[in-house]
């Protein structure tokens, strides 16, 4: 399979998994379908030319590699941050009214995940954040 592939299929998983709309069962799902596809890449990606010259497709494929990383790494920061904010929606984080349920007690911080090394899961660390000028609100659409 071309990398092109490769990346559609993931491409099409985060939409659907960890988008705009987001659950625990999809993240779930997505942190368990990710891992089978990285290692589908890694036995049957396709990468034409050769070691002769600049080959553009081996760079491609190397970015998907990358993207297979990252998209387990947002899946794990957005099953961690069980609540509505911003321009994401988590289904079991909202109001009777079906409006976003921000939780600012429990996520009032900036996360940064570190690696641990592999086979090992990230390692989060928290900043607090501080408005001084701008109050905290949940969004309405009503």
């Amino acid at each position: 399979r071309t990398a092109d592939s490769f990346h559609r299929e993931l491409g099409l998983l985060m939409w659907e998994k960890c988008g705009m709309e987001r659950s625990e069962a999809g993240l779930r799902e997505a942190l368990a379908r990710i891992p089978a596809l990285r290692e589908e890449f890694w036995a049957n990606v396709l990468v034409p030319g050769t070691g002769e010259e600049l080959n553009q497709s081996l760079e491609r494929a190397l970015r998907v590699a990358d993207f297979f990383e990252l998209g387990e790494l947002l899946c794990i920061d957005a099953l961690h941050r069980t609540e509505s904010c911003g321009g994401h929606f988590r289904v079991e984080s909202q109001t009777p009214d079906g409006e976003a349920r921000r939780d600012d007690a429990n996520f009032g911080y900036v996360a940064a995940w570190e690696h641990a090394g592999d086979g090992k899961p990230p390692v989060l660390h928290k900043e607090p954040l501080t408005f001084e000028h701008v109050h905290i609100a949940e969004r309405s659409y009503k």
